[in-house]
């Protein structure tokens, strides 16, 4: 039986230039940007001075905030600049630039961790140290996530749904490293005393099953739950819906519903940061899209320029007219290939062709497409005609907060309204209000 939930499109997935490659390492950049801005929450202080000589896996970065992770060198080599730099998001922010020396040099903390001689006060700060945060690209602080799990929750769920178009770094993982995911998973059962995880995977991604099954197989209370392929399965409500039936509450959070829900990348990084040692300083990137030369999928050191992961592709075979950090419905566009890889960095696309449909003159045929897409049960065109007249009050009765931004809306709006865009300033606009 394979899970679903209601609404959601079925989207050309666009995987097939990058589903059968391996991943690759990506060679270190002579130099990386580390922006102290990786993660929701409160951005991070440097701890280190312009000058300084730094090595892989050495702290960097950090701060006091109870919803923030630390920050670590991913090359070796000095300090050579602590100012603002680009961001994936297009701002200016706060960065340490770091000069590679090429020796690729452990820094002293960088060994294996004692897991079962560890409290789980401590399995959880060391968590925090390692600078772990979720890897599905919102970017939210594990150990947060963790603490306000313990004594919640009865399910975890690791999510490999991976439903975005091009996107394939979570498939090569769950294929080449499954032990990290079951590993990972093992850990996040004991460090919340939950004996039930489900492994959510797309049925897309059946190549998969079978070594994942037969390593489950050793596992207590570890099941695969085959995903129906539909877009956006991925997201943390639906995904909960779909595997266990259970509704997270308008305004609450997945522990609210007894579910702790986690990226599959992010539990491999906590079974590396204690098998290894190795804090958060890589990332499986899917660099694809209608411009790239040859697609790939590259594990990058943080900070690496996306200019780097485009040469390690063979450059831009057309010349592209939209570049985004993430996948095609919910990524970032971008304007600058300096700009850095980041924690939430799952993938780069570089679009040539007609992927990206907008229109000079977007107009509303009240056809109702876009309630039956929304997966959240919104009215994204009353929406959107409210936010149009400004009246965020209104919004915010219709639900406005509960969007998800997924995009499932506009993907299937035949007026091509900017409904993603509106939602967003709705979203903004009543916050501001509400701190007034």
């Amino acid at each position: 039986m394979a899970y679903s939930f209601r609404g959601g499109i079925h989207p050309h997935d666009y995987k097939k230039s990058t589903r059968h490659k391996s991943i690759e390492e990506l060679p270190a950049p002579a130099r990386v940007i580390l922006p102290m801005s990786m993660h929701i929450g409160a951005p991070c202080s440097p701890v280190v001075s312009v000058g300084d000589t730094v090595a892989v896996g050495q702290k960097i970065a950090d701060s006091t905030a109870p919803v923030s992770a630390p920050i670590h060198a991913s090359v070796s080599g000095q300090v050579v600049a602590i100012e603002p730099a680009l961001h994936s998001n297009g701002n200016k922010v706060l960065s340490v630039i770091i000069e590679n020396d090429g020796a690729g040099r452990l820094h002293e903390s960088v060994k294996p961790l004692d897991f079962d001689a560890m409290s789980q006060e401590e399995q959880i700060q060391a968590v925090r140290e390692g600078g772990i945060v979720g890897h599905g690209g919102a970017t939210f602080p594990t150990h947060v996530k963790l603490k306000s799990a313990v004594g919640k929750v009865d399910t975890i769920i690791l999510n490999g749904a991976e439903c975005e178009p091009y996107i394939t770094s979570d498939h090569r993982l769950l294929l080449e490293k499954p032990e990290e995911v079951i590993g990972g998973g093992r850990l996040l059962s004991k460090m919340l005393g939950v004996d039930n995880v489900c492994l959510a995977v797309e049925q897309n991604k059946k190549d998969t099953f079978p070594r994942l099954r037969e390593l489950m197989e050793r596992e207590k209370g570890m099941k695969l739950c085959p995903l129906r392929c539909k877009y956006p399965q991925g997201a943390e409500k639906q995904l909960i819906l779909a595997v266990t039936g259970r509704e997270v509450p308008s305004g609450q959070l997945p522990a609210d519903a007894g579910c702790a829900v986690f990226n599959v990348d992010t539990a491999a990084a906590i079974y590396r940061l204690f098998q290894t040692g190795m804090p958060d300083v890589t990332r499986v990137v899917t660099c694809a899209g209608s411009a790239v030369e040859n697609p790939k999928n590259l594990r990058a050191p943080l900070g690496a320029p996306v200019s780097c992961l485009v040469d390690a592709c063979g450059g831009f075979a057309k010349a592209p007219n939209k570049l985004l950090f993430g996948g095609l419905m919910m990524g970032v566009s971008v304007y600058n290939l300096e700009a850095p890889v980041i924690k939430g960095t799952n993938a780069f696309l570089a679009l040539a062709g007609k992927e990206y449909r907008m229109s000079p003159n977007p107009t509303c045929i009240r056809c109702g497409k876009c309630v039956a897409a929304c997966p959240i049960h919104l009215m994204p065109c009353k929406l959107y005609q409210h936010g149009q007249a400004r009246q965020y009050d209104v919004c915010e009765k219709l639900g406005a907060l509960d969007c998800i931004e997924c995009g499932a809306c506009a993907y299937e709006c035949p007026g091509r309204l900017p409904l993603v865009q509106q939602h967003r300033i709705n979203k903004r606009r009543i916050m501001e209000q509400k701190k007034k």
